[in-house]
């Protein structure tokens, strides 16, 4: 379709030679929230690493925005506009919030974009401003969490990849997750989401995909999955 921005044709990839993934055949709509479900150890999070080059395919082709990613390096891709927020934290430790925030934006050279792009940050996440000047060491693990998020946002990248942002959390963190995520949906922001429970995912899915042993066995809308709740629990070991 013409407002694809990515595509996946038949990728494969692993590490050491044991294959992950198996010809997997996927595409994002601009503008769309794309749900990967699956159980642990299935492939979902190589999956997103192939998106952003930090895993090579060992067959296929990824294109996005109608340009081959496969030789790219990461930062090649992040300069691109893809933006992986990967699973945990992954943050400075010993830099302040605001600092790690910059750190999204390292490839801006404008001073005053890095600014403008801040303040969108904080608005959008507005305990990450209350916190500015704390160490990323000693927010909670709900905050740190919107602290990962806030810096893939700070790339301005035009697709996100987030792996199970909502893993570990407590109930009323994965609640301001997903409100951050509905927020960025209503902004028209384009999303491949990451999960291992399918509840809160289905909420702000506009397409979902399983994937099993390396494979996408099954794809549809949230809605599709109507009365096959059984199953999904089966598959997901729910």
């Amino acid at each position: 379709m013409s407002d694809s921005l990515l595509d996946l044709d038949g990728v494969s990839a692993g590490y050491a030679g044991r294959p992950v993934l198996r010809e997997i055949s996927l595409s994002v709509q601009s503008g769309l929230v794309v749900v990967i479900l699956g159980p642990n150890g299935h492939g979902k999070t190589t999956l997103l690493r192939c998106i952003s080059g930090l895993v090579k395919p060992t067959a296929g082709i990824i294109r996005f925005d109608g340009k081959t990613l496969n030789r790219h390096s990461s930062e090649k891709i992040v300069k691109l506009g893809i933006a992986h927020v990967p699973q945990g934290d992954l943050l400075f430790p010993e830099m302040s919030v605001r600092d790690n925030l910059l750190m999204g934006a390292y490839l801006c050279a404008s001073a005053e974009d890095r600014q403008n792009r801040l303040e969108k940050i904080y608005a959008l996440l507005p305990k990450l401003k209350e916190r500015w000047e704390q160490m990323a060491n000693s927010l909670s693990g709900g905050e740190r969490r919107m602290l990962a998020i806030g810096r893939g946002l700070m790339t301005q990248g035009r697709l996100m990849l987030l792996d199970e942002p909502s893993l570990g959390l407590a109930p009323v963190m994965i609640d301001q997750i997903y409100a951050v995520i509905n927020n960025l949906k209503a902004q028209g922001k384009t999303i491949v989401l990451v999960e291992e429970h399918p509840k809160r995912a289905f909420e702000v899915a506009d397409l979902v995909y399983l994937l099993e042993d390396g494979r996408i066995i099954w794809q549809g809308k949230p809605e599709d999955m109507t009365g096959r709740q059984k199953m999904l629990d089966a598959y997901l070991g729910g």
